[in-house]
């Protein structure tokens, strides 16, 4: 694509990412300077549409940028009554008291929100403030100038031919050059991806961790409704098999969230998280809460989970990397939100000051030193050992001498020190051979149900006669070692169904990926233990469409 003349237009910032870290950093940006020419764009078809999270919001980071949110009608209106802990067993549960928790684990004043819907509230708020936001603009390549900075990114290609050439039909696209360009994908980002390892910004630092997030929005029983009660469980169906859990929040209308986290180091590749997630509607204290109720949306995306000691170096020449492309969730607290928008601020304060200092490409520093040592590095470090301690010694470890260390970060020290992940999620998946597989029960169609048929209330879509945005580096590898020595994992770890090993008589197995159902989790990306699939982004406008999500 390299050969193609585009036409470019200048920006002072370029943001990638109409999340709540993008779009905090366009707001943050025009309220310290109404004339800087800011752009944000997004590969949804509109804003809010691949925006996929639990989500109870600590209001920390809305109150730091807007914080007459309230005056202004953000859709933050249900605050957190009651929180609930259980350990599930496969027909009973215990309550876990809340006494002995961390105080950082209470979620008194915080809010159940459609983080989509909050998303397209700051995109009107950032509107009105005069920044531009193109919705169904995907970036796919990144822009460098003559001395190996950042210079820009290439947005809304379209139309390329099915084998990726170019046709009569194909529009180029256009490069938003920017004095500096923000990239604030969200998880595993592509873009981000390409910047971390071209200027190897995660050389000092753990690897980062993952989780599958996957989530249902139902409507249920008025009567078994109860406006603002935040319920989390651990324990069955995943037992020792994975680490995670599941979230339960009831917000306004009726309506629930259910959603499950599956950590993406288990080691037994038969593992099916989208299965262990139906598996979990059918626990009698969740299947009470449903019957009668109807599922509504559905949507899965990945979860960066590695804390403070994963936190790649976030600045390199003319680039800043912002919320979840960082990876900034504290993962006891399963709150990120809150940090993304935080980091937003922080990148637009430091790019405003470098640019009113007449800089411009080089690397906002003090971006990353507000990052490291101011609320955000303060959050996470408190829980910077629950992960890893969790990945090694498993649930009840990581709930007792977990705790315990949150307990005496909060006082300002820890025993612990720094713990390490030590594996990617990848070389967490040992051979089949050493596993047994898992019978999961048949989905009944009415609490549970089969992934093409919740893949369809993800409204996603995508024009089929584009390239695969889902690549393969070697294409003889998931028949020739992923199939034989892991049983085709990815057959199960997407939770979308894209791909499958297609077996006819008296023929060798095929690798097929069905590219129309990806939801962009980024799971493949993570989890393939070859590494050998890579996930791009498909033209602009297509994918999930998340309503309330």
């Amino acid at each position: 694509m390299a050969e193609i003349e585009r036409e470019a237009m200048e920006y002072d910032v370029v943001i990638v990412g109409a999340g709540p870290a993008g779009l905090s950093a366009a707001i943050r940006l025009k309220q310290l300077d109404a004339d800087l020419q800011v752009v944000v764009l997004e590969k949804g078809s509109e804003v809010g549409a691949h925006i996929l999270s639990g989500a109870v919001l600590d209001p920390c980071g809305l109150d730091a940028l807007i914080p007459d949110w309230r005056d202004k009608g953000a859709p933050v209106n249900v605050p957190v009554t009651e929180d609930n802990f259980y350990m599930l067993g496969e027909a009973g549960k215990l309550r876990i008291p809340n006494f002995p928790m961390p105080p950082l684990m209470n979620n008194h004043g915080n809010y159940i929100v459609s983080m989509g819907n909050v998303c397209r509230w700051m995109a009107e708020q950032a509107e009105e403030l005069g920044v531009e936001i193109f919705p169904g603009m995907a970036c796919s390549e990144m822009v460098y100038g003559d001395n190996g900075e950042v210079k820009g990114v290439v947005a809304g290609v379209f139309g390329l031919e099915e084998d990726g050439s170019i046709g009569e039909n194909t529009e180029p696209g256009m490069e938003l050059h920017g004095k500096y360009v923000f990239l604030s994908e969200g998880v595993r980002g592509s873009l981000s991806k390409e910047v971390i390892a071209k200027y190897n910004l995660d050389a000092d630092c753990e690897p980062q961790k993952y989780g599958l997030g996957m989530k249902e929005l139902w409507e249920i029983d008025p009567e078994k409704h109860r406006e603002g009660t935040v319920t989390h469980t651990m324990g069955w169906p995943l037992g020792g098999n994975a680490g995670g859990g599941s979230f339960i929040y009831h917000l306004d209308n009726n309506q629930v969230y259910v959603g499950f986290v599956v950590h993406l180091n288990y080691k037994n590749p038969h593992l099916f998280p989208y299965m262990e997630f139906q598996r979990f509607k059918h626990h009698p204290m969740v299947a009470e809460l449903l019957e009668g109720g109807k599922r509504v949306a559905y949507g899965a995306r990945a979860i960066s989970e590695g804390g403070f000691q994963s936190m790649p170096k976030m600045v390199a020449p003319g680039v800043a990397l912002l919320g979840c492309s960082v990876g900034m969730i504290n993962v006891p607290r399963i709150k990120g939100n809150h940090n993304a928008m935080l980091s937003g601020k922080a990148a637009a304060e430091a790019a405003y000051a470098a640019i009113q200092d007449g800089r411009s490409a080089d690397e906002l520093n003090d971006y990353e030193t507000e990052v490291r040592t101011g609320a955000i590095g303060k959050d996470l470090k408190k829980v910077r050992n629950v992960k890893p301690l969790w990945s090694k010694h498993g649930l009840v470890t990581s709930l007792t001498l977990g705790g315990f260390d949150m307990w005496t970060n909060t006082l300002g020290f820890s025993l612990l020190g720094t713990l390490k992940h030590g594996k990617t999620d990848a070389e967490s998946t040992e051979p089949a051979s050493k596993h047994k597989p898992i019978d999961y029960p048949k989905p009944d169609g009415k609490l549970s149900f089969d992934r093409l048929t919740n893949v369809a209330f993800s409204f996603t879509n995508h024009e089929e006669s584009q390239p695969a945005h889902l690549k393969l580096k070697d294409p003889s590898i998931p028949v020739a070692k992923n199939l034989p020595t892991y049983a085709g994992p990815s057959q199960r770890y997407c939770p979308a169904g894209v791909y499958e090993f297609v077996q006819e008589e008296g023929k060798d197995p095929r690798f097929v990926i069905n590219f129309q159902n990806c939801v962009h989790c980024k799971t493949c990306d993570i989890k393939d233990p070859a590494q050998n699939i890579v996930w791009t982004t498909p033209q602009g406008g297509d994918g999930p469409n998340y309503p309330n999500m």
